[in-house]
């Protein structure tokens, strides 16, 4: 191993930002001559299948494929499936709205999510002498497991590894005169070109770039996206509090994997948009993964659902609504009695927890394994372990389940079901749904919306299931949902996959109900005060996922409720 010295040369800040694709986006046109229809785009030109309205084709390589219908001689509608991202096995489905330009001839944007990984590497001298380090990546906290204590150099060769075991974390190669450190990155099965960075070229490392400690309050700027934009003056709104906030956020130094990751605050007030921030690279209109505060607009769509009269409700056991898997029903005749409100307060007594690793129907163990591809027979097939409505588990597995009952119920593919009845409603044009391998939506969390977008869920709650004056789900269901139903952390805390969480500020309790999503991802809605608050964040994982909740709303945001 050489001296110190030449390892020396590695202190400082590495970063690297890779794009991976999509290969395929742009332009889409669909050609239909004499009964024969075509796609073109990305400069494939395949044939399409158009038969009872409905339009498909695929993409020669798996490179993506198409799902949609033909609404009208002037328009088709579907959804673009793009390839598995690098990381994880997960596809997602984008809409895409395409109109006619010429008889015969439409045309639409096809705009997947952008499979995009940034890492940073800092590397430092330690208490005792020798070198640390530790990797961090804004997008999905890949380097949460990647923390670092010893670095050592041989040659061209560097190596990354635990005091306490030795084992190996990062290995690679150090091109001293490139200036370029090539590391292999265990989780992507990748190695990745690391460069040396400045606070002006890091984006994902440094909350904003270039670095400021200071903060001016701008209001949010009007968008096509239905929102009405105000300030914090005509919301009542303090600035000081808010602008300690932001500072707060601006001067925190990242000193380990575990270091805070806020993405994005916005609050809402009195029907508008008064403030919105982002971070660490992420903007307006970039898509951020919401986790399991999706979870939250899988119980709105079953309550869209109830209020068409799909034929179901909420006593109906859920044994009749997959009438494909008889057999999973007979095994056990307290199955049977599961009902469709077991399924949104997670109490269904399926032996899944998704907060014990052992348990066979924990989210992580679902994802892992491969001999079963449909996830719902997978869930279904899970042994009881208590009887239905005997006490709450975080249960993502049976919150998914909900994306099967309403497939079933209303006959339509759950991607077209959010669009027409939630997304386009409420203006939203832009979100990535995550599908299940055999092209189901997952709805146990992970759709990517722009936080204003997502924002929208909890001003439609706060209106009592309206925006801008349409009534996209009922007030019945709005009122139900967020009531408390089950216990999962605490008695009483949980209603229809809505967290229900009052705060206690100065001796004053305010009600307020909550979609959270592992990370920091969090939409909270405040009835009496007529706001809605949002964050988004990086920290998957991580124990400070709550810092939003627990310190931000309490300290920062309601303390600006008094002014200045």
């Amino acid at each position: 191993m050489l001296g110190s010295d030449t390892a020396a040369g590695l202190i400082g800040l590495w970063g690297c930002e890779r794009t991976f694709g999509p290969e395929v986006q742009g332009r889409l046109t669909i050609v239909e001559k004499e009964g024969a229809w075509r796609a073109e785009i990305g400069g494939f030109t395949v044939p399409a299948e158009c038969a009872n309205g409905d339009l498909a084709f695929s993409l020669p390589g798996g490179r993506g494929e198409f799902q949609g219908h033909r609404i009208s001689e002037e328009a088709l509608f579907g959804h673009w499936i793009q390839p598995s991202l690098t990381a994880g096995k997960m596809r997602y489905a984008t809409p895409v709205e395409i109109d006619s330009v010429h008889p015969q001839i439409w045309r639409g944007q096809v705009a997947p999510l952008e499979d995009r990984r940034s890492f940073y590497l800092i590397v430092q001298p330690g208490s005792d002498g020798a070198l640390k380090a530790f990797l961090r990546n804004p997008e999905s906290n890949a380097g949460l497991s990647l923390p670092v204590e010893k670095v050592s150099v041989e040659g061209d060769s560097v190596r990354f590894t635990r005091r306490e075991n030795e084992e190996e974390a990062l290995v690679g190669r150090w091109d001293r005169e490139r200036g370029i450190l090539s590391l292999y990155v265990p989780r992507y099965g990748l190695t990745f070109d690391f460069t040396r960075r400045s606070p002006e070229e890091a984006t994902g490392f440094f909350p904003r770039t270039p670095p400021v400690s200071s903060y001016r309050y701008r209001p949010p700027l009007p968008d096509d996206d239905g929102w009405p934009v105000g300030s914090l003056a005509e919301a009542g709104l303090g600035p000081v509090p808010l602008a300690r906030l932001v500072e707060q956020i601006l001067t925190t130094e990242t000193t380990s994997v575990e270091t805070s990751y806020i993405h994005s605050l916005l609050i809402a007030r009195q029907g508008k948009l008064v403030f919105e921030e982002y971070f660490y690279g992420f903007h307006r209109d970039r898509a951020h993964d919401w986790r399991s505060a999706g979870k939250s607009l899988a119980s709105t769509l079953v309550g869209i659902a109830l209020d068409q009269d799909a034929p179901f409700d909420l006593t109906t056991p859920i044994s009749t609504l997959f009438p494909q898997y008889p057999d999973l029903a007979a095994s056990d005749p307290c199955k049977q009695k599961i009902t469709v409100e077991h399924l949104l307060t997670m109490t269904s007594g399926l032996e899944g927890d998704d907060n014990d690793a052992a348990s066979p129907g924990n989210e992580m163990t679902m994802w892992a394994q491969t001999h079963q591809p449909d996830w719902y027979r997978y869930t279904l097939a899970l042994p009881m372990v208590r009887e239905p409505g005997e006490r709450g588990v975080y249960f993502t597995a049976g919150i998914h389940l909900l994306g099967g009952i309403i497939e079933t119920a209303t006959h339509t593919w759950l991607p077209d079901f959010l669009y027409m009845y939630f997304a386009k409603p409420l203006d939203i044009r832009r979100y990535h749904l995550s599908l299940t391998p055999q092209n189901a939506a997952y709805m146990g969390g992970g759709i990517f919306m722009r936080p204003r977008d997502f924002l929208k869920l909890g001003q439609l709650f706060l209106d009592r299931g309206r925006w801008k004056g349409r009534q996209v789900v009922s007030e019945e269901w709005v009122e139900r949902a967020t009531r408390a139903h089950a216990g999962i952390k605490k008695s009483g805390d949980y209603g229809y996959a809505w967290w229900i969480w009052p705060y206690t500020v100065e001796g004053r309790t305010y009600r307020a109900f909550s979609a959270l999503g592992n990370g920091g991802q969090s939409v909270i809605v405040f009835p009496e005060l007529d706001m809605v608050v949002s964050s988004t964040a990086g920290n998957y994982g991580s124990d400070i996922d709550t810092l939003f909740r627990d310190w931000f709303v309490p300290e920062f945001i309601l303390p600006s409720l008094k002014g200045p």
